[in-house]
């Protein structure tokens, strides 16, 4: 039976979900390269994870160092466009405001997606015998807690699969979000959720999943 779709304050909460002060934003706008780095420094690690996670970059320089190119692009186009966001630092005021880091996050999931587009990665999906799915809402398994065991088994599926596992469990967009993102619809994010979900327990639970 499917599991009901969660609830928005059943969403994780993001990696990027950082406080930025406003008097600091203010600096960047005024072009102060200082106040940039302490941005650049605030996202760094958030924006290459995403990336090397979505890029299933776990094995070998190759993975790093495109996770470090879009970490790059990212942060050149968050500097060069800072004029245009027009949100809050935080999102914190209840006014409703895109919070800044929802800003950055939207860049750095552009830019990961621009790249496997790029390479012709984001084509397929996973595989399975059963083309039947149930809505898989389910944490990550307990194995994902170990962040090299998760790397390798995301660097295993396809880009489709891994992205859509990603930006559903870790950073909490929901399936309508993600579809709009991958110019897909919702109804493949869900099924890339179930079956990507399914193999990914394959993987790092090998014992629970032939029980």
């Amino acid at each position: 039976m499917p599991t009901s779709v969660p609830t928005a304050t059943d969403a994780p909460r993001s990696s990027f979900a950082i406080d930025v002060p406003e008097a600091l934003l203010a600096r960047v706008r005024a072009g102060e390269r200082a106040a940039f780095e302490q941005i650049y420094r605030r996202f760094e690690r958030p924006v290459f994870n995403l990336a090397l996670r979505m890029l299933g970059g776990a094995h070998g320089p190759d993975g790093v160092e495109e996770a470090a190119d879009v970490l790059q692009e990212t942060m050149l186009k968050v500097f060069n466009k800072i004029g245009d966001f027009r949100g809050a630092a935080s999102g914190g005021n209840g006014d409703g405001a895109s919070p800044f880091w929802g800003w950055v996050r939207q860049i750095a999931v552009n830019e990961t997606l621009m790249r496997l587009r790029g390479q012709r990665r984001h084509l397929h999906d996973v595989a399975l015998e059963d083309d039947e799915f149930a809505v898989d809402t389910g944490p990550l398994p307990t194995a994902a807690a170990d962040a090299a065991a998760l790397n390798r088994a995301l660097a295993r599926l396809p880009a489709a699969t891994r992205s859509v596992l990603w930006l559903y469990h870790a950073e909490g967009y929901t399936h309508e979000e993600i579809a709009s993102l991958m110019q897909r619809t919702a109804s493949f994010s869900k099924s890339q959720l179930a079956r990507g979900g399914r193999r990914l327990r394959e993987l790092l639970e090998p014992e629970k999943a032939h029980a």
